[in-house]
């Protein structure tokens, strides 16, 4: 009996599988840190075949660990980092040139080009996007220009590129699928999220070869199967990270709004089957995708430094040792007076979309230590999901209700409440805060038959709500104090 549902989850900082019983819960997990490469400054970059052999090696780890019979998985779902783009060669199956990541800064020049030459509007209403180095589509076009003869060889069809999806999908078929789905492919800049196809317009503008570009389906459809010790276990489910949890939360439905607290931290709210344009810097995105199912649309906030943020703390300020010591450290001391951490250390995301700000600390004074640093930059993390927040019920003329969060920041109970306070709206935290790699599952185990999507809310348990507890003059003072803080780091 096919009892079972595998999730690989290749994240920006880490590389993990799980093991999904039939009632969601986790059989077993490995996991391997992923190293970062930062050949300049702005630049940041991944190994693919790294990718490639870690993921391989928590695949096999987690299944002997869970002591499970290979013919028990009933199917694999896939997720991963979004944006962070790879182009290997067709003959050899070799990547060109290294991972370059989401975060990276190197294509700021091919993006005053596109701005230059008019399209802002234009990638606005087709690809739901704002021209950013944020995407694929530059980072693919830089990628072919600065690799000595790759223009020539995409032309000539001997390249294929992919995010991050794509390319473990290549490697573990063995090379028999280059394809992607509807979520991964409209974070690219380069495909049109009304037609559903790849668009001939900023394909040409960026001179890329629609040859290298991956086929494109339902999130929950059939991508291969991965042959392991000879039992061919089918690739059901694919989904970019951010896609992925709202599908674990259950979000499949209009108005059903998510925080995922990562590296970044990640704002969705499901609009429908409507293809809402945001007036305030948000982005229009595709959610997970069935078969037989229209598409549905989302409004997204990207935040670049979420738990980035508290890694800068531990690593390169060294007033942490680890992640897990902020919650009793805020706790400690009483709330903070207009003291502010901006951590615009790769640019601001949305709603500012200001690439050049840079990290700043305001407020400043005798009385702040150790402990008012850490406590400002847990906060941040919250004023930024606000602005997001915001921005939406704007956008959407609506007031939203509840936060569903999820990632590794929400275990952390003083920022949950923070969060509720700050936004005035419950927020809404699982027992298993491991929905990204939950929602490849169910992906993968709709198509098999193994739930279907009206399970997720049984299987999904509330672990804490968070109410707000702040009276309203401190929420409305401190959050005006953080809009001073943005304003003085802006720089357009």
């Amino acid at each position: 009996m096919k009892k079972y549902v595998i999730a690989l989850d290749q994240g920006t900082t880490s590389t993990r599988t799980i093991v999904f019983d039939k009632q969601g819960r986790i059989i077993s997990i490995a996991q391997k840190e992923l190293k970062q490469y930062y050949p300049q400054s702005g630049w940041v970059e991944h190994d693919a075949l790294e990718i490639y052999n870690d993921q391989l090696e928590t695949f096999n780890e987690a299944i002997e660990k869970s002591g499970i019979d290979p013919h028990e998985i009933a199917s694999i779902g896939i997720t991963n980092q979004r944006e962070t783009t790879v182009v290997w060669d067709r003959e050899t199956g070799e990547p060109i040139h290294k991972a370059v990541v989401w975060l990276d800064k190197r294509t700021t020049a091919i993006c005053n080009d596109l701005e230059e030459k008019g399209l802002t509007n234009y990638i606005r209403q087709n690809t739901g996007l704002v021209i950013d180095s944020y995407f694929s589509g530059t980072k693919l076009k830089w990628i072919l220009d600065y690799v000595e003869g790759a223009q020539e060889k995409a032309e000539a069809g001997n390249l294929m590129f992919g995010t991050i999806d794509s390319w473990l999908i290549y490697k573990f078929t063995e090379g028999k699928k280059h394809v992607t789905d509807h979520t991964n492919a409209s974070r690219t800049l380069i495909y049109n999220i009304k037609k559903l196809q790849w668009d001939d317009k900023l394909l040409e503008e960026l001179n890329i070869p629609k040859s290298i570009l991956p086929n494109v389906q339902n999130s929950s459809s059939d991508f291969g199967s991965i042959n392991y010790k000879g039992v061919h276990i089918p690739i059901y489910g694919v989904a970019g990270d951010q896609q992925a949890a709202l599908f674990g939360q259950g979000g499949f439905e209009e108005g059903i709004a998510k925080s995922t607290f990562g590296t970044g931290c990640f704002i969705l709210l499901n609009t429908g089957e409507k293809m809402v344009n945001s007036k305030r810097g948000l982005l229009t995105t595709l959610t997970c995708s069935l078969e037989n199912e229209p598409v549905h649309y989302a409004l997204e906030g990207s935040i670049f430094a979420g738990g980035a943020s508290i890694q800068w703390l531990r690593d390169r300020m060294k007033v942490i040792d680890s992640a897990s010591e902020t919650e009793a450290i805020c706790t400690s001391i009483p709330s903070l007076k207009n003291v502010y951490v901006v951590p615009a250390f790769a640019g601001l995301g949305a709603p500012h979309w200001d690439s050049e700000a840079k990290g700043s600390i305001y407020g400043m004074t005798l009385d702040t230590g150790r402990e008012e640093l850490i406590k400002a930059t847990v906060n941040s993390l919250a004023y930024q999901t606000k602005d997001v927040i915001g921005a939406m019920e704007k956008d959407c003329k609506s007031k939203s209700v509840t936060l569903k969060v999820d990632g590794g920041a929400s275990a952390n109970n003083y920022l949950m409440q923070f969060q509720s306070d700050i936004l005035n709206v419950e927020v809404d935290r699982p027992k298993m805060i491991e929905v990204t790699a939950f929602g490849a599952a169910l992906l993968a185990g709709i198509k098999a038959g193994v739930w279907t999507k009206n399970d997720i809310a049984k299987i999904r348990e509330v672990d804490t709500i968070f109410s707000p507890k702040m009276d309203q003059k401190e929420r409305k003072s401190n959050y005006k104090g953080w809009k001073k803080a943005v304003k003085r780091t802006k720089t357009k």
